[in-house]
């Protein structure tokens, strides 16, 4: 696609596309949240698009896309690459358009969200599992929409799918009673990102818009930084809704010239947010759908006494990822500890190990032992859960005064990665 590098969205065009969609996307809620709202002395509201009908603002970008298309588009059909929730967007939409398309998935997908597509896209879509990763896929579509003479329907990088992804402020603005001073929005792709803050940019120039990236996967941020469209060489996928090597060229064009910052938050503070929203407001979200209200911990002072908008984007969340979630939660709060410990071959070691040196608070989670008959010592790979972050050097000096400690394995990335 010839991509114009000076675009920017019209508002007249972002109202026609509010209108286009008006039937299909719903009003979701701006809905004040009390706990967050007190918790930083400030009045927190949430924009709720994890209650769309696919659970993400993705039906507003990909509706607004293929209603666009031409008689003659329309009769060749859509494809896209996808395995979350774009692919849930554009399977709704055109059930609802009654236009043919095919989405490609890594074949690793969860069932649960191929079944999702097949579902949202009833007969009007066929789902095709290529590759192991999402460029295979993506290659794989490309290829097919060259051979067949088909549509590609981009989920970030596209002017309709940024003016879809707009309608989100049109919302916003609409339903807030009070002017916003700031605005926290999630930034994958850059398309909503982009759209947004066009928005806002024109009708409230005084809020101030931050997009939040994950801090393993900070592709908005280092292209400002570089100002120009940089392709990260790797990325951490925990986040797999907002993570990105290569933001879109549309998209990175309207975000250096509209965001007032971004910010890059850690996967485990992310982690955190979603059991807390989870626990405390019955709220399920995906990573990505918690980025912009883990990013409030790191406005705290700025945010005193101000007006603030959360863009919850999603809640396709996978319930098996679960205890990888509350893993990398306790590990940004620095509560989990991995260690090799030394284990004296005789009896009671064990014994001597988790009465005396072990805090009364103390768990176990994890252990790992082979014995060794002809050594004094063997190792275990134990993983210790604290009941505060500041147990953590006592714990340490009694098993090194005991001569049980070998080693400390947080620190060491390569050796972690396979406990976690």
């Amino acid at each position: 696609m010839n991509k114009e590098n000076t675009y920017f969205p019209k508002l007249s065009d972002i109202k026609v596309a509010a209108d286009t969609i008006k039937n299909v996307s719903a009003v979701t809620p701006l809905g004040h949240s009390l706990r967050y709202s007190k918790q930083f002395d400030a009045n927190i509201y949430l924009k709720r698009e994890d209650l769309q009908q696919v659970r993400s603002y993705k039906i507003r970008g990909a509706y607004n896309k293929i209603s666009s298309l031409t008689k003659d588009q329309a009769k060749h059909g859509v494809v896209c690459a996808s395995a979350g929730n774009h692919a849930q967007g554009v399977a709704l939409s055109c059930k609802l358009l009654q236009i043919k398309g095919t989405i490609f998935m890594p074949t690793p997908t969860p069932k649960q969200k191929v079944e999702q597509v097949a579902m949202f896209g009833d007969d009007f879509v066929e789902i095709k599992l290529v590759g192991d990763t999402f460029d295979d896929a993506s290659k794989a579509a490309i290829e097919e929409c060259d051979a067949l003479n088909k549509t590609f329907i981009h989920p970030f990088d596209d002017k309709k799918v940024i003016e879809g992804q707009a309608t989100v402020a049109l919302e916003i603005l609409e339903q807030a009673k009070t002017p916003i001073d700031y605005v926290f929005i999630p930034i994958g792709g850059g398309g909503l990102a982009s759209g947004l803050s066009s928005v806002f940019k024109e009708l409230s120039p005084n809020t101030k818009i931050v997009g939040v990236e994950p801090q393993g996967a900070p592709s908005m941020t280092v292209s400002i930084e570089n100002n120009k469209n940089t392709e990260l060489d790797y990325i951490e996928k925990f986040i797999d809704g907002a993570a990105v090597k290569r933001v879109g060229d549309l998209n990175f064009t309207i975000c250096k010239e509209n965001l007032d910052a971004t910010l890059t938050v850690p996967e485990g503070k992310v982690c955190e947010t979603i059991l807390e929203l989870y626990n405390k407001d019955a709220i399920v979200v995906e990573p990505a759908g918690a980025l912009s209200i883990s990013a409030l911990d790191f406005y705290a002072e700025d945010i005193i006494g101000k007006n603030v908008v959360c863009v919850v984007s999603g809640s396709n969340n996978d319930i098996t990822r679960t205890p990888e979630i509350k893993e990398r939660a306790l590990l940004y709060a620095n509560l989990k500890h991995y260690f090799i410990v030394n284990f004296p071959q005789r009896a009671g070691a064990l014994k001597e190990f988790v009465v005396d040196i072990l805090g009364e608070n103390d768990d176990i989670t994890y252990f790992q032992y082979a014995k060794k008959t002809n050594r004094e010592n063997g190792s275990a790979v134990v993983g210790v859960q604290l009941k505060s972050s500041a147990d953590l050097e006592p714990l340490i000096a009694k098993m090194k005064q005991r001569n049980f400690f070998g080693d400390y394995l947080n620190d060491k990335p390569d050796l972690f990665q396979f406990l976690v």
